[in-house]
């Protein structure tokens, strides 16, 4: 049976404007930041019925039309590794002083011959460090599935141990984790933009929702409240 097109509207992953608004209501957050790297970006090729913005975009909107006076910062960079990150980004990021932080999830430190995951561990744990001496409440991501780069044969156990290195963290400095890794909409076959690496904006959309449910819990609400 053919699939329905969707659209942003009719999207059973995606929030509505005014929902997401409302679960977001009297948010704390008056200074968001993002940072790391395409992913923390929110580059996508567009999908049509879908506005074409990536995802912490999004999430800064709706933070805005919470908190008219919300201050962002974005200085993410495409192809950064966590080490990268550490060296460019963050005396901006501390200088900004956020209270709500994105921080990235890895995916760059795996795009290598030979890996060593301690050592990729110990750079995020520096990363993880350095974000939470801001005060700022973190979030952060997990790889999806749908990820791939079919040079290295062991990807899926690549995407799996750092997965896991990232699950931990967040577990140890109280970061929000948004999960794609087993998502439903993994299995669209939509979701990569032409390079088959990135999200595009349909996928942009659904995790601006995702990260907007899990900010909602924090607070204590839920999609459906």
């Amino acid at each position: 049976m053919e699939q329905p097109v969707l659209t942003e509207a009719t999207d059973p992953f995606c929030l509505d404007p005014a929902a997401a608004v409302t679960l977001l209501a009297d948010a704390p957050w008056g200074r968001y930041a993002v940072i790391g790297d395409s992913l923390s970006a929110g580059i996508g090729d567009p999908t049509p019925g879908y506005q074409a913005q990536g995802w912490a975009d999004r999430v800064a909107g709706v933070l805005r039309a919470v908190r008219p006076d919300l201050d962002y910062l974005n200085v993410s960079e495409i192809g950064a590794t966590t080490a990268q990150t550490l060296e460019n980004q963050a005396r901006r990021m501390a200088e900004f002083s956020p209270d709500l932080l994105h921080v990235p999830c890895g995916a760059n430190d795996i795009v290598r011959r030979r890996l060593d995951f301690g050592e990729i561990e110990r750079t995020l744990r520096q990363m993880y460090d350095l974000a939470k001496g801001t005060g700022a409440l973190l979030t952060t991501f997990t790889l999806g599935r749908a990820y791939v780069v079919p040079v290295f044969p062991d990807w899926p156990e690549r995407i799996a141990a750092v997965n896991e290195i990232v699950r931990g963290l967040a577990s140890e400095y109280d970061a929000i984790v948004v999960d794609m890794w087993d998502h439903p909409v993994n299995d669209r076959g939509n979701l990569l933009s032409e390079d088959r690496l990135h999200f595009s904006t349909s996928g942009q959309a659904v995790m601006a929702a995702e990260v907007v449910k899990k900010l909602a819990g924090s607070l204590g609400r839920t999609a459906s409240a």
